[in-house]
């Protein structure tokens, strides 16, 4: 009896976190086809988490707060990248340059999220659509702003950053003042192997103030309007209030985590750093075993770890299946793709079960 319950166990846990598993047999696989050393895959995991890991936080308030995945996080990325260049052009360096860019993201992410919220708020149901589809607007806005404004319409003088025109931001922006300006306050350092313990510190205390906010009477009342707006609204809660605060929460993070990005890249680029920010951010908590209406920090956690540990290894597997690295890339964007998809058809697919059973016990 016991030997069954502990097979169902097993069973039920595998199939609950299907995707997941999924991923380690091929991050195994992978690796065993790729040869690679143990200590070469760590140190470059440990890389991309500290690179990575808050923009993927910065999804977890919407989900719990039922506005499924933010695709719109690309906007919180713009932000931070606006900042970035003010920064840059007033030449204000080191930790004292990433606070001040921290800083000044806050109150254009606060507008982003805000606009987002409302729009958001006009299309109830179709939130992740609406908030891809808000991406490729502002995206739009933000070409023009750096590519036409910035030196045609609002003045600016930078040989360093500004087109030979004099109009227009360059396509690449150096970072050299702010490269490490987080990660540098406390490393530890052996071999090839760098752990950059203060931006880990620095993105736990955030994960921590998202854990503690979810237990607050505001996260209370988040949580319960993900789980019904309409009792939520009969409870006397603002509906369209808490999704609004929920973006803008969610934009703030993506800024600061977008700031993270880039300080350890130590290059910007211009037009294209944020553009791939809310599929890779988004394919990384699915592959944890998040969905569109559940989102924990551990799943947020072994998501990035996986997908990025992926990231590395596709490559190396090709160049040793085949001869050319180029495939494994290719099955990186089909990855990334692949699984965001499947976790929405199956979305559709419950809700539609649902809805079915609701209509049966009626």
């Amino acid at each position: 009896m016991m030997g069954k319950q502990s097979s169902w166990n097993i069973k039920k846990t595998v199939s609950t976190n299907i995707v997941p598993v999924v991923f380690t047999v091929l991050c195994l696989v992978g690796a065993i086809i790729a040869e690679a050393s143990p200590f070469f895959l760590l140190s470059s995991v440990i890389t991309r988490l500290a690179r990575n890991l808050l923009l993927v936080f910065s999804l977890i308030i919407p989900v719990v707060t039922g506005l499924g995945l933010n695709f719109g996080i690309v906007l919180g990325a713009m932000a931070a990248q606006i900042a970035l260049i003010a920064v840059v052009h007033w030449n204000i360096t080191g930790l004292g340059g990433f606070t001040v860019a921290a800083l000044l993201s806050v109150p254009i992410s606060i507008l982003f999220g805000w606009l987002t919220g409302k729009v958001l708020n006009k299309a109830k149901g179709n939130e992740m659509i609406t908030s891809m589809m808000l991406g490729f607007f502002a995206n739009g806005l933000y070409q023009l702003l750096f590519l036409f404004i910035l030196g045609g319409v609002i003045p600016m003088k930078n040989d360093t950053i500004m087109l030979p025109s004099g109009i227009g931001i360059k396509n690449t922006v150096s970072l050299k003042g702010l490269k490490y300006a987080l990660d540098n306050v406390i490393m530890i350092s052996h071999d090839s192997l760098a752990i950059p313990v203060f931006t880990f510190i620095i993105t736990a205390l955030l994960a921590l103030a998202i854990r503690f906010l979810l237990q607050t009477k505001l996260g209370q009342e988040l949580r319960c309007v993900g789980q019904d707006m309409n009792i939520a609204a009969t409870s006397g809660i603002d509906v369209d209030k808490m999704r609004i605060i929920a973006v803008i929460l969610s934009t703030v993070l993506a800024a600061w985590g977008q700031l993270i990005h880039l300080q350890n890249i130590g290059i910007l680029q211009t037009y294209g750093s944020h553009e791939q920010v809310g599929l890779f951010a988004v394919a990384s908590i699915l592959i944890g075993g998040a969905s569109v209406t559940k989102a924990t920090i551990g799943q947020a956690v072994l998501g990035t770890f996986l997908f990025h540990l992926l990231f590395i290894i596709s490559p190396m597997a090709g160049q040793k299946l085949v001869g050319e690295p180029q495939v494994g890339e290719y099955f990186r964007a089909f990855v990334a793709y692949g699984v965001i998809g499947v976790s929405l058809g199956l979305h559709a697919w419950q809700k539609q079960q649902a809805r079915k059973n609701k209509l049966e016990d009626i």
